[in-house]
């Protein structure tokens, strides 16, 4: 639709009209955001009774598994549909071929089989990746110059994914970023009846430096020092490629598709629901959160208004969903 001078014109049209009330205000409002819109990302670690403040991000703590069960509880009584499940992985079992990634007594597969046990309602989402697992914190199996590869990658990542659905995960969430990933883990999934078991693509990640506070809270971030994912994640610049890149894990078997980091990335959530319609989220990442709460508690900006007006503009770019750490404290206030 287009607009010109012919269609409109001051005083018969008064833009202000409609923002004079409450009433009228909400009546016309375009963008509803309700806890059906959220997705909490959870870390779980191991012990029991064990709980761990995470210094970067303020209000959000690594649970244990008990403690995790309780916390899903929670969650479901405010009507938020699903957790993602990021585990803390002990460096004594971090290896460089990440083999504890698809242990099926590893800490994240009995983290699924809990949440799904206390709350079969819950949609349990998880990572596959191998940064938490790998003893130099790459999202896969280097080579002797510290590349990446590939094929070898997603090797690994099908065993992973397989272990996650035997275990009872509703989602699997590749976010690696290789190449082909989608459409081996899918495959497996049908050989083995897990028909059922949702693809939710990172299909476009960059190579963000808005992380640095989730790799603090699952402990890669001391494995990684000074590297870097710019060979497998995107270039911040592009924007063409992640429609590319989305196109790609569609047509190999996602359900769903994320867009990551979130609010630096609008345009991109935008090019996506517009240009290809599918199941689309995104992801405000932990350096958002950061800055946020930072700004926060200096009393710089008010905590509820711009933690809801932040939500609100991701749902209004035209994303499905949000994986966000103000996910419980939104449907709290949601929820009033």
């Amino acid at each position: 639709m287009s607009f010109t001078n012919s269609q409109r014109f001051f005083p018969e049209t008064r833009m202000r009209r409609m923002r004079a009330n409450d009433f009228s205000r909400r009546l016309m409002r375009e963008t509803v955001l309700t806890p059906d819109d959220l997705i909490y990302p959870v870390f779980v670690i191991e012990g029991e009774n064990q709980r761990e403040t995470i210094p970067s991000m303020p209000g959000i703590e690594r649970l244990s598994i008990d403690l995790l069960v309780k916390e899903a509880r929670e969650l479901v009584s405010l009507g938020i549909p699903a957790v993602a499940l990021f585990p803390v992985t002990p460096l004594n079992v971090k290896t460089e071929l990440a083999e504890e990634a698809y242990n099926i007594d590893g800490l994240a597969q009995r983290a699924i089989r809990a949440l799904k046990n206390a709350c079969p309602e819950l949609g349990v989402m998880t990572d596959v990746a191998l940064d938490p697992f790998t003893t130099h914190g790459q999202d896969g199996i280097i080579d002797t110059n510290g590349y990446v590869l590939n094929d070898r990658t997603v090797e690994t990542l099908v065993r992973q994914a397989l272990s996650h659905a035997e275990s009872g995960a509703d989602i699997v969430a590749p976010s690696d970023m290789m190449d082909g990933r989608i459409g081996a883990i899918r495959e497996v999934l049908e050989l083995n009846d897990h028909v059922n078991t949702r693809i939710m693509a990172y299909a476009a990640k960059y190579a963000s430096a808005y992380y640095g506070p989730f790799r603090d809270a699952v402990g890669s971030a001391g494995n990684l020092g000074k590297g870097n994912k710019f060979n497998y994640q995107m270039d911040p610049a592009n924007s063409d490629e992640a429609l590319h890149e989305v196109a790609l894990d569609l047509a190999e078997g996602a359900d769903m598709v994320m867009v990551k980091p979130g609010m630096p990335y609008l345009d991109i959530v935008r090019r996506v629901k517009q240009e290809l319609k599918a199941p689309t989220f995104v992801y405000q990442v932990s350096g958002e959160y950061a800055m946020h709460m930072a700004a926060f508690q200096n009393g710089w900006l008010d905590e509820r208004s711009v933690m809801m007006e932040s939500l609100v503009c991701l749902k209004r770019a035209g994303c499905d969903g949000i994986l966000t750490y103000f996910a419980k404290r939104a449907a709290q206030l949601l929820n009033e």
